[in-house]
């Protein structure tokens, strides 16, 4: 089994720190994209296992890099769990309607975005 691939798109540089600092325990590889339009680009030029996407992004928002990379077969089929600090009503059911697998707002515990992660794509 190869390694598995996560794609984290976080304007948050302190967001990103928890994120890395998580999966170096791991056997995941991480990458990362500081906006919605890097995201993209990084995802269709070499699709991830699982993408974790923030909602509100500089130059193109989560949502709308989620709908680009659902309408795109290279990225279609690639899991994706928003997640968000902007827990409002109804964020939950834009994420999937925007094509996210799972939604998990911020501030979450570390373990259990590893576990959802997990869930979703088992370590190799």
């Amino acid at each position: 089994m190869s390694q598995k691939t996560i794609l984290y798109v976080e304007d948050n540089e302190f967001n990103r720190k928890i994120v890395r600092q998580l999966l170096a325990k791991t056997s995941y590889s991480l990458v990362e994209a500081m906006d919605g339009e890097a995201g993209v680009a990084a995802a269709l030029a070499a699709p991830p296992d699982l993408i974790l996407m923030d909602i509100q992004l500089p130059k193109m928002s989560g949502l709308d890099a989620t709908r680009q990379l659902r309408g795109d077969a290279r990225t279609a089929a690639v899991p994706i769990i928003v997640v968000t600090s902007f827990a409002l009503s109804g964020d939950d059911q834009k994420a999937k309607a925007a094509g996210a697998t799972a939604y998990l707002a911020k501030p979450y515990s570390p373990r259990e975005l590893l576990a959802k992660i997990r869930a979703i794509v088992p370590e190799a």
